[in-house]
């Protein structure tokens, strides 16, 4: 799959701006008539943060075109202090690191071109908004906060493939934290701090999408913290396989995982306390028929008896992987999960 750069690119705006936003936008300079591209920002002299270890899970496999996930690698370094500075440097043409700076509020779900960084400077904060990914590609998204989105706070869609999602904090999205939907593809989503969230992961939109879903949605989630956080990690619809290893699942009201719509999921090495439902798959959930799912080396306390279904297909046929013990779990992860721990 291959981007026609000289048309543009959909990005969701939104329809109102705040004053100060609207004032910063009319000030730019204006687009030459005719240009087909952007440039990109010039560099600050402000230096990188330090760089993520490498990628690893779904992220890092070479395929559709596309040789693991380095984000920026290679293009300017910017910061964005502003929100007009962040939507402007996350619709920019070719590979660019973004670091944000303070607390950034937007609007609705903005679009992320390929070929970025999007990095917190320490402390850093997404509210109001979220990301939006759409027929994008080589993306990292790491140490930032995002609160309030008022519908995703990351929404990854429509074939959009080799997204890293890593060391971040996850708290008061209407909608979900991270969805993963519509045929999008080679996602890994690690260490992550999903703070008392409501819906902190959909893995395929709804029960009708067999069409764009199936054959996608291979996904890897590990070491992130599920902190009484109630639902979906992830409810899963299609995807195959989708890799579940090495999270602490602390609290989860209403379940841990879900495998629906003959979804093949591989939960192992995980540790689950006070999760009255770790898995549901045979039964299906909801309106969502049964799905399959294996379960291995994980340790339940104070939990119910996971639902298991059928055969999934092995993430090792695609990654190599090493996982910690299961015991060790809840010290790792509360020790490394989240925004300014990488």
């Amino acid at each position: 799959m291959s981007l026609n750069l000289s048309v543009p690119y959909r990005t969701r705006r939104p329809r109102r701006w705040a004053a100060a936003g609207l004032v910063a936008v009319l000030a730019l300079p204006a687009v030459p008539a005719g240009a087909a591209t952007a440039a990109a920002p010039p560099p600050t002299t402000v230096p990188a943060v330090a760089a993520a270890g490498p990628v690893d899970g779904f992220a890092a496999v070479n395929a559709l075109g596309q040789n693991g996930t380095t984000g920026g690698a290679g293009g300017p370094v910017v910061t964005a202090t502003t929100a007009a500075q962040f939507l402007d440097y996350i619709d920019t043409l070719g590979p660019l690191t973004i670091q944000v700076s303070g607390r950034i509020a937007i609007t609705s779900k903005q679009g992320v071109r390929p070929h970025k960084t999007i990095v917190g400077l320490g402390g850093a904060e997404i509210t109001g908004g979220g990301l939006d990914f759409y027929r994008s590609f080589n993306v990292i998204v790491r140490n930032l906060t995002f609160t309030g989105a008022e519908d995703d706070a990351i929404n990854v869609g429509q074939n959009s493939h080799h997204i890293w999602i890593d060391h971040n904090r996850f708290r008061g999205a209407v909608d979900g934290s991270v969805d993963i939907v519509r045929g999008a593809d080679y996602v890994t989503v690690s260490w992550n701090h999903f703070d008392h969230a409501d819906k902190s992961m959909l893995i395929g939109h709804s029960d009708g999408a067999a069409s764009t879903d199936v054959g996608h949605l291979k996904v890897s989630i590990h070491h992130n913290f599920f902190d009484h956080s109630r639902q979906r990690h992830p409810r899963v619809r299609f995807g195959e396989p989708v890799h579940v290893y090495n999270n602490y699942f602390l609290g989860n009201a209403l379940y841990g995982v879900a495998s629906t719509e003959n979804a093949g999921v591989l939960v192992e090495g995980n540790y689950f306390r006070d999760v009255p439902y770790p898995m549901w798959s045979a039964s299906g959930y909801a309106d969502s028929g049964p799905g399959r799912a294996v379960q291995r080396g994980n340790v339940f306390v104070n939990s119910g008896t996971p639902e298991t279904n059928g055969t999934v297909v092995e993430p090792r046929t695609y990654y190599p992987y090493t996982l910690d013990p299961a015991v060790d779990v809840p010290a790792l992860v509360t020790a490394g999960a989240g925004p300014g721990r990488a």
